[in-house]
């Protein structure tokens, strides 16, 4: 069914379209997996978003590479809790050569080490976390055996920080309150790192800086290496969102946009986006596993103790976690950095092409340069009751957005750039040709007509 399915992806509508079947609940007498297999085809798979396919524009959404769902079927069968080395399955092993695979094709120094998570928001949580404790070690506290003293919490610096920054904050204990809003540049999600250095002089204490490599709105790069000189006079700790962006760097043509990066102590990068594999997988590398050790250590006499090379129970918030190494690990292997590289090249050229056709319409506006895989646009002109700062309003957007979707043939999703309501598309799919872009096209100047 799932390959099936899959073979006519490009011929079903991209977004889905829920079922009025009445909800079954529990029975007392199964149905068996045959009968319940066909219940699914009938009632909730023809409703399903082609979230897997070519066309489907919306959040960073990559689908999962032909090697990818093989890896992930066999995680499934095979059922390892990929967690300790008591019951000497080699699970553990791969999971640590997918690591380093991944480490050497994001260019990553050796002193990096990765531990496998469930997606960008814990991620993220995790290199706050570590960012946390150093920072109570600077002032003689040892967070993960204190806790918080709120006196002593560190202030946290972002631009256009992604909403799991201050999830994670707010998870940790820090609050969504510490996060101070840098002011960025002009017409940029970037930070304006003058600013940023101002700010830090008035800091008595160490700090956090979350810099942003690939803004969701537009794909735009905080100047980490400006930001990574600025820790010859300031002490704070820098962790990079480069949930997608840390891909920009396997190809040369757009790698300078992660200049400094290695620079970083703590890296937030998601996989089920642009590595394609299925959801939910995202690796933490970060530089300082000793932080690791003292902030997720799970201490109990039926497991392994920390040693010199700790279990991944160790080093994340989980403890039970399932083998989400091995489908990475089949597409790496499968297709290697050359074929990693040219699907990012490829998406990166399409998002280039839509944005130039966008420039060239009299139907849309292009409201920031593509510099990554996403485009940022908006309906031209608008009504006279439309966006305060001009162009179209709210109203006017969600219209054509919904419209787009109505057509069946692409998904693309609303967002505010700077006040002004606006549609996104982000290529990162590993099926989307040129040919999908022509779709997408004729499905933008149909809405917009």
């Amino acid at each position: 069914m799932s390959g099936e399915y899959l073979d006519g992806i490009d011929a079903e509508p991209v977004v889905g379209r829920p079922l009025a079947a009445a909800p079954r609940g529990l029975r007392g007498v199964g149905e068996g997996a045959a009968s319940t297999l066909r219940l699914f085809q009938q009632t909730v798979l023809p409703g399903l978003a082609a979230s897997a396919g070519p066309r489907y524009l919306g959040f960073v959404t990559g689908g999962a590479t032909p090697a990818a769902v093989v890896g992930d079927w066999l995680a499934t069968a095979l059922d390892q809790n990929a967690m300790s080395q008591l019951d000497g399955s080699t699970a553990l092993a791969l999971e640590a050569e997918t690591l380093e695979m991944l480490r050497v094709l994001l260019g990553l120094p050796s002193e990096f080490s990765g531990v496998f998570v469930s997606g960008a928001t814990m991620s993220n949580f995790v290199g706050l976390a570590l960012a946390r404790e150093w920072a109570g070690r600077r002032r003689g506290v040892r967070v993960g055996d204190e806790g918080i003293d709120p006196s002593t919490a560190p202030v946290v610096f972002a631009g256009s920080a992604h909403s799991s920054i201050s999830k994670a904050l707010s998870m940790l204990g820090l609050g969504r309150s510490s996060l101070r809003p840098v002011p960025l540049l002009p017409s940029r999600e970037a930070m304006d790192t003058a600013r940023l250095a101002g700010l830090l002089a008035d800091q008595s204490h160490p700090c956090v800086v979350v810099a942003s490599a690939g803004t969701v709105n537009t794909g735009d790069f905080d100047d980490i290496d400006e930001i990574a000189e600025l820790r010859a006079s300031h002490d704070f700790w820098l962790h990079i969102d480069a949930a997608f962006g840390a891909f920009a760097s396997v190809s040369p043509a757009t790698a300078q946009l992660l200049a400094g990066w290695r620079q970083a102590d703590s890296i937030c990068v998601d996989l089920h986006k642009w590595l394609n594999v299925p959801y939910d997988s995202a690796v933490c590398f970060t530089r300082r596993r000793d932080l690791q050790l003292d902030v997720f250590a799970n201490n109990a006499d039926y497991l392994s103790q920390p040693g010199h090379d700790p279990e991944p129970i160790h080093l994340a918030p989980e403890n039970s976690h399932r083998w989400r190494a091995l489908p990475a690990w089949f597409s790496l292997t499968a297709y290697g950095a050359d074929g990693q590289r040219e699907i990012v090249e490829r998406n990166c050229r399409l998002a280039r092409e839509l944005g130039a056709r966008i420039e060239k319409s009299s139907d849309y506006e292009l409201l920031a340069p593509v510099r990554l895989n996403i485009v940022c646009f908006s309906p031209a002109g608008g009504s006279a009751g439309g966006a305060a700062n001009g162009g179209a309003s709210v109203a006017e957007v969600a219209a054509i957005v919904n419209a787009i979707g109505d057509g069946g043939r692409t998904f693309v999703t609303p967002t505010a750039l700077f006040g002004r309501p606006a549609i996104r598309a982000a290529f990162s799919n590993w099926r989307t040709t040129e040919a999908d872009l022509d779709v997408v096209w004729s499905a933008l100047s149909a809405a917009a007509g």
